[in-house]
């Protein structure tokens, strides 16, 4: 019997006592346990849970009770991961971090958080050491790519017809300024999979002007939502026209809503299939069982539950998965009983993405992205939304695309450690979202009062109450 619990991350870390207490209420159910991490949807869990009890009772006799740990999203995950490992160094009682991309686990290998496991040769050699130049596993089998995953841009055609606006074949198609509020994207600090869009758009067409796209991008956003499974829900409603999306959800949509409706891009040259990882953490108590799902994930039994159709005899029962198998031997046998109709390992795109990069300075794109467009977002939108009334949208663009750090200095504060001080960070963080609202409310006099507004009744207030008490004591 599948067990889930649920935690969230953002009221704080509980402690690792809380912790023991709720796992230990479902250890009487099997002989045996693991404890995983995960970002991962229901659908998956529930079949490569269910599918591996089976496989674990087959193998040993015994029965394993799986219990999944929910944080939040990949961010969440890995601060999480970070906290606990400084209250207790040797081990946090947890087995499997299972999801999230792949730049998380270079950055927890780097900190030793990750227990390394060599996968037999037959398993190794069934898998290319990399796609497209991204390492689909690590040289030192700390941890390995489960699924591709693909990222593009989800659209709905109907909503494109009706409002007259073209089909999106780059991410810089979703800059142009008649595309206000018709574009959704989740939160790249609360989604792993929105965070890599991001990274990509910025090495694909270099910090500067990646910036500027990611700026002109934000601005025409609706609204962040903190899922990225939620886009390309609200694209197939026509709540948005476009958004940022892997390949999986999209399909999802194209699949229920007809490719007559809903269209997927990956933009040529501009974006890559890039992994889904795993990993056993450092001290993780059910070893050998952790050992033994890492094999049987990587096997072709499990691979297939990826792609094949919901409800064949070796396929997902309860959820259609869509996804890209790591096997490339898997693709030709399958390809009649499969949705997944690209086969990753024959697409070819000259972009090749710095995974190394993108890791290193996973929480310094979040904290830009959070202080420059998200937090001020509202703010972003109306002097937006002035411009393109005024006509003035590159003259606005110029102005708030301008980033605080140059790519270089964002490098060396993501390397050095010191954005690992907290006071230093929140310091500097605030500092970037003041100079954002600076830009955002430049030239409009009117925008700058509204935004002084508290301030100025807390200084009449004062006067007032200065007064009062002056006159109080008199009398």
């Amino acid at each position: 019997m599948l067990k889930s619990i649920f935690r969230s991350s953002r009221s704080g870390i509980y402690t690792v006592l809380i912790l023991a207490v709720l796992l230990s209420t479902n250890a009487v159910h099997a002989q045996d346990s693991m404890v995983l991490l995960s970002p991962h949807w229901e659908g998956i869990r529930i079949e490569f849970g269910n599918a591996f009890q089976t496989h674990y009772k087959q193998e040993t006799g015994r029965d394993v009770d799986l219990k999944w740990l929910d944080v939040g999203g990949t961010s969440d995950i890995l601060k999480f991961i970070r906290s606990e490992f400084k209250n207790k160094p040797d081990g946090i009682g947890i087995d499997i971090f299972f999801g999230g991309g792949t730049d998380p686990y270079t950055e927890l290998k780097r900190l030793g958080l990750l227990a390394p496991y060599q996968m037999p040769d037959d398993i190794l050699q069934a898998i290319p050491a990399t796609i497209s130049g991204v390492p689909l596993y690590d040289d030192e089998y700390t941890w390995y790519t489960v699924m591709l995953a693909g990222f593009g841009i989800i659209y709905n055609k109907i909503v494109l017809q009706r409002l007259g606006l073209p089909e999106p074949a780059t991410w810089e198609d979703l800059t142009r300024p008649e595309l206000f509020t018709w574009v959704g994207s989740a939160d790249p600090r609360k989604s792993g999979s929105v965070h890599m869009a991001y990274e990509i758009i910025l090495q694909a067409y270099g910090w500067e002007h990646g910036w500027r796209i990611i700026a002109a991008l934000g601005a025409n956003v609706r609204g962040f939502s903190g899922y990225a499974s939620q886009t390309p829900k609200d694209v197939a409603v026509g709540e948005v026209a476009y958004g940022l999306a892997i390949d999986s959800y999209a399909w999802a949509q194209v699949k229920e809503a007809g490719e007559d409706k809903i269209g997927y891009a990956m933009p040529e040259d501009l974006t890559v299939i890039n992994g889904d990882a795993i990993a056993i953490l450092k001290g993780a108590p059910n070893r050998a069982i952790a050992e033994q799902f890492l094999r049987f994930i990587l096997s072709e039994e499990a691979q297939k539950l990826l792609m094949l159709h919901q409800g064949e005899p070796d396929g997902p029962q309860q959820f259609g998965l869509d996804r890209f198998s790591v096997l490339p031997g898997l693709y030709p046998k399958i390809k009649e009983r499969t949705s997944v109709r690209l086969n990753p390992f024959e697409w070819k795109s000259e972009f090749v993405y710095d995974a190394t990069k993108g890791s290193q300075r996973w929480g310094i794109v979040n904290d830009l992205m959070g202080a420059l467009i998200i937090e001020p977002h509202g703010d972003m939108a109306k002097a937006w939304k002035k411009a393109i009334k005024e006509g003035n949208t590159d003259t606005l663009l110029q102005r708030i695309s301008e980033m605080p750090v140059s790519e270089e200095e964002a490098q060396r504060l993501a390397t050095e450690g010191r954005w690992g001080d907290a006071e230093y960070r929140n310091r500097t963080i605030g500092e970037w979202a003041s100079q954002a609202r600076e830009k955002y409310y430049a030239g409009n006099k009117a925008m700058g009062l509204v935004r002084n507004l508290p301030l100025v009744a807390s200084l009449v207030l004062g006067i007032i109450m200065v007064a009062y008490m002056r006159r109080r004591s008199r009398s």
